[in-house]
């Protein structure tokens, strides 16, 4: 039995929905109680019964830990878009175990390899299925080595379906698709990432990454936000293993940086790399130019010019 302290609206199936306040149409309580067993809603002060025949709407099952509720469960995981056939069909395990986790003869062992060959090949079964699966699985590589999360990869699985079905794939390379609907979902989540990092874990060069993302943003109508240098300083400064003060004056430069119009045309990573210099040099935590080219992807001229410019629009001596 519970306890409930919400209202039930009865419909024609006797199905209870707990959304506006209880009261006892007899004793006006508010101690309403909901008999599981026999069905029944309560009131627990003067007995009168409000509800019978409840429908419950849970499990018949009862699990005390987390093993038992995937044991019981009766559903698969949930359909994922950065599998080829979204994790909908059966999978023959590798494991060559039975339901008991007893391990099988070796003339099942056999038989079951011969079963896997089968299903894969029938699984996917032409040229775009064939495609579909690299793709997905190169999205899949390169989110993992940016250590990007699930959900991005989910959308970038998604973004590259959609590309697929308007037909934007023929004669582009498979691996500039999705390292560029990668590039933009990140720009969609606004996780900062950019073109230089995409393009390190790519199989391809920068250049090719930008044409075709270009390609992607236009021909699928996306209307994405430039990025902003402010949502680069944490991860960059973490890498520089530098702390919240220089990050803090890193942001208050480039917003200063920005009232006086040095930003215009420039780009962002440049503009970061430059004022991390100057922050981390003005705070006493100096990082070489080098070091910061090396963890932001500029070369150390283009630090160096930004740097002139930002300092001698904003004064600062160093």
């Amino acid at each position: 039995m519970e306890e409930v302290e919400h209202s039930t609206n009865n419909n024609n199936n006797n199905n209870c929905r707990y959304d506006e306040p209880v009261e006892c149409p007899e004793c006006g309580s508010h101690s309403i109680v909901h008999d599981y067993e026999k069905g029944e809603l309560y009131c627990g002060s003067c007995g009168l019964v409000m509800e019978e025949e409840i429908v419950d709407q849970g499990p018949e099952w009862r699990a005390f830990d987390s093993e038992q509720t995937m044991k019981r469960a009766r559903t698969g995981a949930p359909a994922s878009y950065t599998i080829h056939d979204k994790g909908l069909s059966t999978t023959i395990d590798w494991r060559n175990k039975d339901t008991y986790g007893k391990t099988i003869s070796s003339g099942d062992q056999a038989k079951f390899y011969r079963l896997r060959k089968w299903q894969k090949r029938i699984n996917v079964s032409d040229s775009s299925e064939r495609s579909l699966v690299f793709a997905l699985s190169e999205i899949d590589r390169m989110g993992s080595a940016l250590g990007l999360s699930r959900s991005i990869r989910e959308g970038a699985a998604l973004l590259y379906r959609q590309a697929a079905d308007k037909g934007l794939i023929r004669g582009r390379s498979i691996e500039g698709l999705s390292t560029a609907v990668l590039y933009a979902t990140c720009r969609q989540y606004g996780v900062p990432r950019t073109l230089d990092e995409l393009a390190g874990v790519s199989r391809i060069g920068k250049k090719e990454v930008g044409r075709t993302y270009r390609f992607i943003s236009r021909e699928l109508g996306l209307k994405l936000q430039p990025v902003s240098p402010v949502d680069l300083v944490p991860r960059f400064c973490s890498k520089l293993d530098l702390t919240g003060d220089v990050q803090a004056k890193t942001i208050e430069i480039l917003g200063e940086a920005e009232e006086k119009d040095v930003s215009v045309g420039k780009g962002p990573v440049g503009l970061v790399a430059a004022s991390i210099y100057i922050a981390a040099t003005l705070l006493g935590r100096r990082r070489t130019q080098k070091e910061i080219a090396d963890v932001t992807g500029v070369t150390e001229v283009t630090i160096r010019n930004r740097y002139k410019e930002i300092a001698e629009a904003l004064d600062i001596g160093i």
